[in-house]
């Protein structure tokens, strides 16, 4: 069965220009997408500008129903698995992989899990993504463009990975789902929102048992993030740590028992 691809985003952060925002919403239609959000766009009513309703040249109803949310957590809070699509060499972050890789990882992800949402996040026109939106993402995604010149517009970025999406998600031969954790909630992946909740909590217990100096942090949260994005958890695995994480605390706060 081929998954469904309702169920994979796009999300465009700070963008400035409505042009690309409009182009965008054309790029991933062609494809046969429908789901675009755009985090803190630099213009009032954006997906409104002529230029944009323009690009977007038959792509209204995409245009339309864009989302506009206000920070790049929002946007992934549903998501389980999501691609920042970067250009730069990154000396701390998620695994690298190229698109038809993340396409094909993505691909495989929607088959084994039924509550499965996969993002693929792209920056800003100018500089592209920062360091702490894609520590965010699970993976870091390029795409293997001329090496003494692989500047992409991002709506021209965006095409190329809507159709290594597409053509990944229309294989004739889709591998064996694994569909056992799907009659188990708990061994579904977690959604970002719980990632981003646990390592708030284990930020919480690090300090509160004194191995995190918040006025000294060094890179120890970007590292310990990325460990959590990294390693895929369940939301059993995640709902585990939350109860370690309560336990630090409270073990930091009353001290420790008596052995009876």
């Amino acid at each position: 069965m081929t998954p469904d691809f309702s169920r994979i985003r796009f999300i465009m952060t700070e963008p400035s220009h409505p042009g690309n925002v409009g182009s965008a919403a054309r790029a991933i239609k062609t494809m046969g997408f429908s789901e675009l959000v755009l985090v803190s766009p630099k213009i009032d009513d954006i997906t409104t500008q002529p230029e944009a309703i323009s690009l977007a040249s038959g792509a209204s109803d995409v245009l339309n129903k864009t989302r506009i949310l206000n920070s790049l957590g929002d946007a992934l809070s549903p998501v389980t698995l999501a691609f920042a699509l970067t250009a730069r060499q990154r000396d701390l972050g998620p695994p690298v992989c190229d698109i038809r890789q993340a396409a094909e990882i993505g691909r495989q992800h929607l088959l084994e899990h039924a509550n499965a949402r996969i993002a693929i996040v792209l920056g800003t026109e100018r500089s592209g993504l920062t360091n702490e939106q894609i520590g965010l993402c699970h993976r870091v995604c390029h795409i293997p463009a001329n090496p003494e010149y692989s500047s992409l517009n991002v709506s021209q970025a965006m095409q190329l990975a809507a159709w290594e999406f597409r053509y990944a998600l229309l294989q004739a031969k889709p591998p064996t789902p694994v569909v056992l954790a799907d009659t188990d909630p708990g061994r579904q992946p977690a959604s970002t929102e719980s990632i981003l909740a646990l390592i708030t909590h284990w930020q919480e217990a690090l300090e509160a048992v004194e191995f995190l100096n918040p006025a000294h942090p060094k890179k120890l949260m970007p590292r310990m993030r990325h460990l959590f994005t990294r390693n895929n958890l369940t939301q059993d695995e995640v709902d585990m740590m939350r109860g370690v994480c309560s336990a630090m605390i409270q073990t930091a706060k009353f001290g420790v028992r008596k052995k009876s």
